[in-house]
C-alpha cells in the first residue's frame, strides 16, 4: 500500500488536480491523487476529462450529459493525458470524445454532449421528505476520527467533499436494514470559485463518491467486508440544473439490479431547495468470496 499523502488542503489539492494543462492540438495532461489502493480514483478522471472536453469549447456551452468507460486501472505515480477529439459542434449542440491515457494505453474513455442554454418544458422528480438536515448528522472525519488505517485516513482526511449518510453509514459495518437505496448530503469542504467549467467537473467528481453503496447496502456488506472486490465499470451523468457543489447536496441513490458479479446503482442530486440538479448511473463490479 502506498505511503500517504494527505494534502493539506483538500479543496486547494481538487482546484489544482482540475486544472489540466494544455498539450497542444486538443491534448491535455493532469496530475493524479493520491489514493491508499494505488489505483486513480473514478471520479478524478472523469472530472478532468471533462475539464479537457470543456477546454475546447468556443463558447463555453455546458454540458448536459457524459457517458464513459473506465477500461484500466490508472496508476497514481503517473500522470494522465487527455486526448478530445472534436466530433460536432451544431447550432444548439457539440460532442466530444475523449481518451484518458498511460503509458500510451487507454484507462478511460468518455463521449460528452454540450448544449446552448436553451428554453423549453420543465418538470422533474420530487425530492424526497424528512431527510434529516446536514447539519445534524455526523461528518466522516467524526465517525472515523479513532482509526487509524490508510482507508479510514482517506475517507476521513483527503476527501475535499464532506459526504454525511442519512441512512446508516456502511464504511466499517453493514446497515442492520438491508435496502437498496440510501441517502447522501455532501458538499466541498470550503468554497470553489463561481467557474461553471470548475463547478461542474468538482460535480462530476463528488458523483463518483458511494454510488454503488446501495448494492453493499441490500447484501449486508460494508466496504471492510473480508475479500471484497470493487470497482467502476462506467458512469453516465446528466446535468439538468445549475448547482454549486460548496453548497449541501443530496444524493439520492438505489440500485435496482445486482448480478454476475456486478451491480447497477442510479442516483439523483438535489439542491437544498430541492431542484433536481443532476442524474447519474454507474454499473460496478462487486465481488465477495463467498459468491464468487
Amino acid at each position: 500500500m502506498p505511503e500517504p499523502q494527505i494534502p493539506s488542503d483538500p479543496v486547494a489539492d481538487l482546484i489544482d488536480v482540475l486544472d489540466i494543462k494544455s498539450l497542444g492540438s486538443n491534448e491535455f495532461v493532469g496530475r493524479t491523487q493520491w489514493m491508499p489502493h494505488g489505483r486513480v480514483f473514478g471520479g478524478q478522471v472523469l472530472a478532468q476529462a471533462l475539464m479537457a472536453a470543456m477546454r475546447t469549447m468556443v463558447d463555453n456551452r455546458p454540458p448536459h450529459s457524459l457517458h464513459s468507460y473506465f477500461l484500466r486501472p490508472g496508476d497514481i505515480t503517473k500522470d494522465i493525458k487527455f486526448s478530445v477529439e472534436i466530433l460536432r459542434d451544431g447550432r444548439s449542440f457539440s460532442a466530444r470524445r475523449v481518451h484518458a491515457l498511460q503509458d500510451d494505453q487507454p484507462i478511460f474513455s468518455m463521449i460528452a454532449s454540450f448544449q446552448q442554454p436553451d428554453a423549453g418544458l420543465d418538470h422533474q422528480s420530487s425530492m424526497p421528505e424528512g431527510i434529516t438536515p446536514p447539519d445534524e448528522l455526523p461528518s466522516a472525519a467524526e465517525l472515523l476520527s479513532a482509526f487509524d488505517h490508510p482507508i479510514t485516513n482517506y475517507w476521513s482526511k483527503a476527501r475535499p467533499f464532506d459526504l454525511r449518510h442519512a441512512s446508516e453509514p456502511v464504511y466499517l459495518q453493514p446497515a442492520k436494514q438491508h435496502l437498496a437505496e440510501q441517502l447522501i448530503w455532501f458538499k466541498a469542504l470550503s468554497e470553489l470559485p463561481d467557474d461553471p467549467k470548475l463547478q461542474a467537473a468538482a460535480l462530476a467528481y463528488a458523483s463518483d463518491y458511494s454510488i454503488l453503496e446501495s448494492i453493499l447496502r441490500r447484501h449486508g456488506i460494508s466496504w471492510a467486508h473480508p475479500g471484497l472486490a470493487s470497482a467502476s465499470l462506467d458512469h453516465a451523468m446528466w446535468f439538468h440544473r445549475p448547482a454549486r457543489v460548496d453548497q449541501w447536496l443530496l444524493y439520492a441513490q438505489e440500485s435496482p439490479s445486482a448480478q454476475g458479479g456486478r451491480g447497477l446503482s442510479l442516483g439523483k442530486i438535489f439542491d437544498r431547495e430541492g431542484h433536481l440538479v443532476a442524474s447519474v448511473a454507474q454499473e460496478g463490479m462487486i465481488r465477495i468470496p463467498e459468491v464468487s
